[in-house]
């Protein structure tokens, strides 16, 4: 083990240093007035949304650099974000976990299957979609929707909470 760690130091870095930066460009860590907290809720899927998911959420889109990030509890989540069509055996879970949400909340499906059930849409086993949970939800369609659709979409609802009221005199 000390031998593997002495290599270790002696080779040191075998890395490229980061090219140097204009002095013109923009930093990309800006300050972010609000931020969007998602709770990610997989309601039986193929898991082709989920792997869109992990790439937008990789370090090529970086979204926490926007204020954008997965959290694992619904009681720190604004958004419930919901994959996959959803199954009787779920639709309590997707209950549970809007109620357990601090208001004000948002639900936003991703892909065909949460928006009206995809391929399994009219199956006895889904009930087609979240609407009928969660009227009003935010869509986005796809099979699988891209990582940059997908980022649009959140930004874009980050962007609506950005929205001041105006001043009072």
């Amino acid at each position: 083990m000390y031998r593997i760690l002495l290599k270790i130091l002696k080779t040191g870095l075998l890395t490229e240093p980061f090219p140097p930066k204009p002095p013109d460009a923009p930093s990309p860590f800006l300050p972010v007035d609000r931020s969007l907290s998602i709770r990610h809720v997989d309601a039986g899927s193929c898991n082709a949304c989920e792997l869109e998911l992990h790439a937008a959420n990789g370090s090529y889109y970086a979204p926490e650099r926007q204020g954008i990030r997965f959290v694992a509890s619904p009681r720190h989540a604004d958004l419930l974000l919901v994959t996959g069509p959803v199954t009787c055996h779920m639709e309590e879970a997707l209950k549970d976990t809007h109620e357990a949400m601090a208001s004000p909340k948002a639900v936003l499906a991703v892909g065909d299957c949460a928006c009206n059930g995809g391929v399994f849409r009219g199956s006895p086993a889904v009930r087609n979609g979240v609407d009928g949970l969660f009227p009003g939800a935010a869509k986005i369609s796809g099979c699988p929707p891209s990582p940059n659709d997908i980022l649009a979409a959140l930004k874009a609802m980050t962007r609506s909470d950005q929205e001041e009221p105006p001043a009072s005199s």
